[in-house]
């Protein structure tokens, strides 16, 4: 007899519910009462019947962890709540004083603490909307991070729906949690064993091989990888019983089926938060995964809001740090390297010893103020530190054997790189940057700035087609993406006839962004989104802003002193003027439109665009946008006025649903940039 849909869908769900309820007792209560062969059969009969019938498969479906192609790149998003990060100490007397500060904050009233461990992981947000997961983002830099919701979804200790007693009343209507993505010692040590089998680089700690597996744009890279993940606080909670304290959030976060962070505590004083840190520092190496310290809280979320926050850190939170592990080595030579952003940094090359389990050969010296104040030479025994699993450092020099040193370093006059000029931004600033944007060693992270979204919106010019063109000597600056020929892009293992002629029409299109994409795709230091903006709005083209003097710059209310000698270097450097020349040769836009004269019709009014629009490049829509008077953004939110939905609308359409945002097609959006009535 054949079943009806009904009885098919109400069997998948059963199945459902059984494999979600066994995975609470694998990743949650670490207590499996099936093997590991029960459960595959489990899913594996989900699996055909959601093969059968498509139309019984939900969003949370243990079968859609996997999901969805390889991203060109991550989409930024806001964050709810920021992620702040928190005041660090290595010493106990810096927590006794952080205590009495607490105590005073309080008004003297008796305060109790959490600790727990400080996992050396990496920083994920997660969120659910009525018990669902809809997002999960990194922390990039605590304002706004990436979205990387397919591949958080791979992480199986992570639900994709919130565990719900119908009996309690409603679910969750909204949900956004932090905590960190980590990868077991032993785990690490298998993998970087797979890595080597692959002859592929293996990676340097747990914390690293994390951090590079969960932004994967091959979601299935993220799903072969040994990722776990622990909760340790929330951002914002709507719809959920009340709790008073850090710990009964954690026993809150448990019920819904989220792995609470292990082992934490509640001590009634300071030092009995000190004794736990003591504990934890000797038994961190008996742990299955890497801690670095323990971070101790104030209990009580009353008291919380009492004690508030800085700009950047909870007054009620402090972290403190394990003591780093150290050696001694001698220094066999010193050299400098240019990095992503310009800074030049002196390096030590250190004669190969063992630290924390890793074979150690480079140790950074910082700046050449801190050589200066080390004397630190060639031939010098050095301490060397590695704290938490972060790129070694030299921190003291141990026996200079003073009889026949090596001469003082000295800083380059030129960049090593590109032997272009190297400068302070400030006198008192220790940091020299290479100036020149075409430098070698920026250039690939130039390019993909060069190309995003925000920029000059080249798509299909990321990261791995970016290191190809370099490698390949295609490309030695910005205007040589302008000079691409099919063929050449041909002879490159990427490229196929359809995506070499895509990026062609990228790269062309691109052309016409206006004077303020074009700033913001230069990386001029110091000058962001906004700041470009202002700058292609007061001058108008690029040989007007070119010809500005410091002094005017400084007389515009949001350029402040530091960004105007950013602005004023960038341009008086003979590479950047051979530049420009080139690009203007090559038919590249140095003008900003001016807003229309007359009706405003978008005056205030903030536009979100999604899909793909048939009339109007996406560029050239938000330059109307900004015409007559609006505000074009890239992120939705419930201050956006309207989403012009295109084809084959993204993300954005179904948050704009959610939101209650007014949401119109092409046709209304033409009437609106027309001066139609709507």
């Amino acid at each position: 007899m054949n079943k009806s849909i009904k009885e098919i869908s109400k069997e998948a769900e059963e199945l459902r519910h059984k494999i979600r309820h066994h995975d609470y007792l694998y990743y949650v209560l670490s207590q499996p009462k099936i093997s590991d062969y029960e459960y595959d059969q489990l899913l594996k009969q989900l699996e055909k019947i959601e093969g059968q019938h498509p139309e019984v498969i939900t969003q949370d479906s243990p079968t859609q962890r996997v999901s969805g192609k390889a991203v060109p790149t991550f989409k930024p998003v806001k964050h709810v709540v920021p992620m702040l990060s928190l005041d660090n100490t290595y010493n106990e007397e810096e927590v006794k004083e952080w205590g009495k500060r607490i105590n005073k904050g309080l008004n003297s009233a008796k305060s109790e603490f959490a600790a727990e461990l400080k996992i050396d992981g990496v920083g994920l947000s997660i969120t659910y909307e009525n018990g669902i997961l809809i997002q999960g983002a990194t922390r990039g830099d605590g304002e706004t991070g990436e979205d990387i919701t397919p591949n958080a979804k791979t992480i199986r200790v992570i639900p994709l729906s919130l565990r719900h007693d119908p009996g309690a009343g409603p679910a969750l209507k909204f949900l956004e949690v932090r905590g960190e993505v980590y990868i077991d010692k032993k785990d690490f040590l298998a993998l970087n064993d797979k890595m080597k089998d692959k002859n592929a680089q293996v990676f340097a700690n747990p914390r690293n091989a994390a951090a590079g597996s969960l932004r994967q744009k091959d979601v299935k890279i993220t799903e072969s990888r040994p990722l776990k993940f622990f909760v340790h606080s929330y951002g914002k909670i709507e719809g959920s019983k009340k709790f008073g304290t850090h710990l009964d959030f954690l026993d809150f976060c448990s019920g819904l089926g989220l792995k609470p962070i292990e082992h934490a505590k509640l001590c009634r004083n300071i030092d009995e938060a000190l004794a736990f840190c003591r504990e934890f520092e000797e038994k961190r190496d008996s742990l299955p995964y890497e801690v670095d310290g323990v971070v101790i809280k104030v209990n009580s979320l009353e008291q919380r809001k009492t004690l508030g926050f800085t700009m950047k850190s909870p007054r009620w939170a402090i972290a403190y740090k394990f003591p780093a592990r150290q050696a001694t080595t001698k220094i066999k030579n010193i050299r400098v390297q240019v990095g992503r952003t310009g800074i030049i940094t002196p390096v030590a090359d250190l004669e190969p010893v063992e630290l924390s389990g890793v074979r150690i050969s480079h140790a950074t010296l910082h700046n050449f103020d801190e050589i200066k104040r080390l004397d630190a030479r060639i031939g010098d025994e050095v301490l060397i530190e590695r704290a938490g699993d972060v790129i070694p450092k030299v921190v003291k020099v141990v026996d200079s054997k003073q009889g026949g040193r090596s001469e003082p370093f000295r800083v380059p006059k030129k960049c090593p790189s590109c032997s272009g000029p190297i400068t302070k931004e400030k006198e008192e600033d220790v940091a020299y940057r290479c100036l020149n944007p075409s430098c070698p060693e920026q250039l690939e992270r130039g390019l993909i700035h060069f190309a995003k979204r925000e920029a000059m919106d080249i798509e299909t010019l990321g990261d791995v087609v970016v290191s190809q063109l370099i490698k390949n000597k295609m490309v030695s600056s910005f205007a040589d993406i302008y000079k691409l020929k099919k063929e050449d892009l041909l002879k490159l293992e990427l490229f196929k006839e359809k995506k070499a002629q895509n990026l062609l029409s990228a790269i062309e299109k691109s052309k016409k962004q206006p004077l303020s994409r074009l700033l913001y795709a230069f990386g001029i230091r110091n000058v962001g989104e906004k700041a470009a903006q202002t700058l292609a709005d007061k001058f108008g083209t690029l040989d007007e802003l070119m010809k500005a003097k410091l002094e005017s710059l400084t007389n515009i209310n949001e350029i402040g002193p530091v960004m105007a000698q950013s602005i004023t270097d960038f341009f008086s450097q003979p590479s950047v003027q051979k530049l420009i020349k080139e690009i203007k040769s090559l038919g590249i836009n140095t003008t900003e439109p001016r807003k229309k004269k007359g009706p405003q019709p978008l005056s205030g009014k903030t536009l979100v665009l999604t899909g793909e629009l048939e009339n109007l490049s996406r560029s050239e829509a938000e330059s109307r946008i900004k015409e007559l008077g609006g505000n074009a953004t890239s992120a939705v939110s419930s201050k956006t006025d309207f989403v012009v939905a295109g084809k084959n609308p993204g993300s954005k359409y179904d948050r704009a649903k959610k939101l209650g945002v007014k949401i119109i097609d092409e046709k209304i959006f033409n009437k609106m940039i027309s001066g139609e009535n709507e």
